[in-house]
């Protein structure tokens, strides 16, 4: 009898697409809940303005280049200004879910990663800004930085004894930086195309906005960036199993899962 090698049936090494409707009422469910968190920590603001002046003064200490060398180049004109302000008011949330909708219909596996990447930053982003509230850098007289937004428009943020609606004192860690990054390491890691670098580009105008507006210092985005960093050693992405032939399409398992082995069916001697 001649042997034949043929595989077992196998189980799909492709991890399925969450249920629309639960992942819907999650990301929501977790929005108003760091909304809510961010309420919380306001009211702090004596507390706010001493730790910007210790962040201050940390920066200048360690020598971290003035977050004025990043705003005059944005005052050479108003174009430029008011572009660096709409990109922060506009760009945060939009891009975000943008990035987790595109996961969440191309890459299932790499959307799970991603969402629980983003939570768990956003969490412990809120217990920061709860036991350290920083007032940011445009509030602070000692950085002589100009509040771009509500000098050049448009402008997010009323003023802070009137403004329900955010907690302005929750400068560090800076998510604007921390989502942008992790949005720019989540496609690169989930597309193929040597351009895939470029998205790069968006946590680095995210940084020189933030800063360049008076928005955050230095250290928030650095903060933010260890912090994400710390995150993604802690929640493994997913790892490329095979393609599909044809297609181009990977197939992804978490890290943990082991593959299936092929079987031999009437190999023996």
């Amino acid at each position: 009898m001649n042997a034949r090698t043929e595989p077992a049936p196998a189980k799909s090494d492709a991890v399925a697409r969450p249920p629309l409707v639960r992942e819907l009422l999650l990301v929501a469910g977790l929005f108003l809940v760091y909304k809510f968190g961010r309420q919380l920590a306001t009211g702090h603001t004596g507390e706010a303005f001493r730790n910007a002046d210790r962040v201050w003064d940390l920066e200048r200490a360690v020598h971290l280049p003035g977050e004025g060398s990043v705003q005059s180049v944005l005052l050479h004109g108003d174009t430029l200004v008011h572009v660096a302000n709409t990109y922060y008011a506009t760009v945060h949330f939009p891009a975000t879910v943008a990035f987790l909708v595109w996961l969440y219909l191309r890459r299932p596996t790499h959307y799970v990663w991603a969402r629980r990447v983003l939570a768990t930053v956003t969490t412990v982003a809120l217990v920061g800004h709860l036991l350290f509230p920083l007032a940011p850098p445009r509030m602070l007289a000692a950085t002589g930085l100009v509040d771009t937004a509500r000098v050049y428009g448009p402008s997010v943020y009323g003023p802070p004894s009137s403004d329900h609606l955010s907690n302005q004192f929750a400068a560090m860690p800076s998510l604007h930086f921390g989502w942008a990054l992790m949005v720019a390491i989540g496609l690169i890691v989930a597309t193929r195309s040597r351009w895939r670098w470029l998205w790069l580009l968006h946590p680095v105008l995210t940084l020189l906005v933030i800063v360049g507006t008076a928005n955050h210092y230095w250290l928030d985005a650095i903060v933010a960036g260890v912090l994400l960093a710390l995150t993604l050693a802690v929640i493994h992405l997913p790892h490329r199993t095979r393609t599909t032939a044809g297609r181009g399409t990977e197939h992804l398992v978490p890290a943990e899962v082991p593959v299936d082995e092929p079987t031999l069916v009437g190999a023996g001697r």
